[in-house]
């Protein structure tokens, strides 16, 4: 094992001591009397760790190794959809974040399953709602949690030159453990850390490749190769169509907005906070993060017969940086992928944990001792799950398993999350938008051509229609709200008064 090989192993177990310690220190924000503590950190959230967990989930192992690779394989139409992603998140935090916020605070919701339950009502029919939103979240959100763990597994084997299960297993395992210890407040102090560390590799990476190459000749040297990387003919792998890849905008919009790991950061933010205070820190953050992608192009460019497109970001790091460089980028990007892994964990334990226990269970009366308990041990157990998912998975492009997890779980969530915003729906139309967005979305990108989010999308429209069609077919069915302790519901069916959600 050479010097660099020892850096190497320095500056992780290094950065493990410091992840496990944080998750150590916000186990005081764990130690609440109800479940707040683990599920939204104590509803404790300021604006600039907010703004940090919320880039740092949404730009992570697809953007730090699966985005280069779609970049290396599709050319340059891979920036300009990535670039969205900003824009977007800053327009969710401005416009439907605080709505959210309120909304659930008021509800008492410390998940979205949970705030879909009670948003549509109450009793048994709400709690089978509940189990439904948690049951798809855990299945979806487990399957990209695989790519996460793969990205992460593939990254760590290739730097410290061990094999990709052992990788994996010391990654995930690290993750678990801070996570278990500091529920959702660990992982929004580590996504912080780990955000300023993507923030300062990105800008490293752009200087050392625009100092190598300039612009114009990076795009000399793509036009020689193959002139489609820089004027497609198409906006695959986003859609056929070049306007395909605007796409994006709507789709990255919603995937801040809805999707459980996102929209719960909403949830665990501070009552009073003010959201362009947070979106003023994740406009720049997300802005330099979009660029990551022209390692892709660059990678092409130096070497284009790499045979494996996710390979591009590996094969940069060991070819273009000084190991020293290489190796703390290495970290950085490692962050990255940890971001969305943990976030994902997180959301998906608390899915087994908090939503099937109380729609299984709602009279249990577990002592919150026994509920932190139970949440933990979901932790470690859907951890490993996902470990032994990734392990015998056949292969997969990152990028396209990551958009089939969390691009049908936007379609199974618009209806009861989204449309229920500007207008109330019912139980019923719930369970119909999360089966058939499942279903639409699911089938396009498994058994059709569709682009990368034209699938999504489509199963979005279908979704927000059966919310819609359904409730009010079943109008006359709906059960009024009971007396739950819980605010008064508005009558279902009907437009909300708010014509804003700021």
């Amino acid at each position: 094992m050479d010097s660099y090989n020892w850096l190497n192993w320095g500056l992780l177990l290094g950065s493990f001591a410091v992840l496990i310690y944080i998750g150590y220190a916000s186990s005081r924000t764990v130690k609440s009397d109800d479940a707040s503590g683990f599920l939204v950190a104590g509803r404790s959230l300021g604006p600039f760790v907010g703004a940090g967990t919320i880039v740092a989930t949404g730009f992570s192992g697809w953007g730090f190794m699966g985005s280069p690779g779609v970049a290396f394989e599709f050319g340059a139409i891979e920036i300009l959809g990535n670039f969205f992603f900003a824009p977007a998140m800053v327009i969710a935090v401005l416009y439907f974040a605080s709505f959210l916020r309120k909304q659930a605070d008021s509800l008492g919701s410390c998940t979205i399953p949970q705030y879909i339950a009670q948003l549509h009502g109450s009793g048994p029919l709400s709690r089978l709602v509940q189990a439904v939103a948690a049951l798809i979240s855990i299945v979806l959100l487990l399957v990209f949690l695989t790519s996460q763990i793969k990205a992460v597994g593939l990254l760590g084997a290739s730097w410290l030159g061990i094999d990709l299960g052992n990788s994996a297993a010391m990654m995930i395992g690290v993750i678990i453990l801070y996570t278990m210890l500091g529920g959702l407040a660990a992982v929004a102090w580590t996504d912080t850390l780990m955000v300023c560390g993507m923030a300062v590799g990105a800008v490293v990476m752009m200087l050392q490749m625009f100092t190598d190459l300039s612009p114009a000749e990076l795009f000399a040297r793509l036009d020689a190769l193959d002139p489609a990387l820089l004027n497609p003919v198409t906006a695959q792998p986003y859609g056929e169509e070049k306007s395909s890849v605007f796409l994006v905008l709507p789709y990255a919009f919603l995937f801040t907005a809805v999707l459980p790991y996102m929209a719960v950061r909403f949830l665990a933010l501070k009552p009073g906070v003010k959201f362009h205070q947070v979106a003023i820190w994740v406009a720049p953050l997300g802005c330099l993060l979009s660029l990551v992608p022209i390692v892709g192009l660059y990678v092409r460019a130096k070497h284009p017969e790499l045979a494996d497109a996710d390979q591009a970001m590996p094969y940069y790091l060991s070819h273009y940086l000084h190991p020293v460089l290489g190796g703390t980028i290495t970290l950085f990007i490692l962050f990255a992928m940890k971001s969305t892994a943990n976030s994902l964990l997180h959301t998906i334990s608390s899915a087994a944990s908090h939503d099937l226990r109380l729609a299984l269970f709602p009279n249990s009366g577990a002592s919150s001792e026994r509920v932190l308990w139970i949440n933990r041990s979901a932790v470690a157990l859907l951890g490993l799950t996902g470990l032994l998912m990734m392990l015998y998975a056949p292969p997969f492009m990152l990028s396209w398993l990551g958009i089939l997890g969390t691009g049908t779980l936007l379609a199974v969530m618009i209806g009861p999350v989204f449309i229920s915003s500007i207008w109330r729906g019912n139980s019923y139309g719930a369970l119909a938008a999360m089966f058939s967005g499942l279903v639409t979305s699911g089938g396009c990108l498994l058994l059709t051509d569709l682009g990368w989010v034209e699938g999504p999308l489509i199963g979005c429209a279908v979704s927000s229609f059966m919310y819609v069609a359904v409730s009010q077919l079943t109008l006359s069915r709906s059960p009024r709200t009971q007396s739950t302790g819980l605010p008064r519901q508005e009558p279902q069916g009907q437009p909300r008064s708010q014509a804003s959600h700021g």
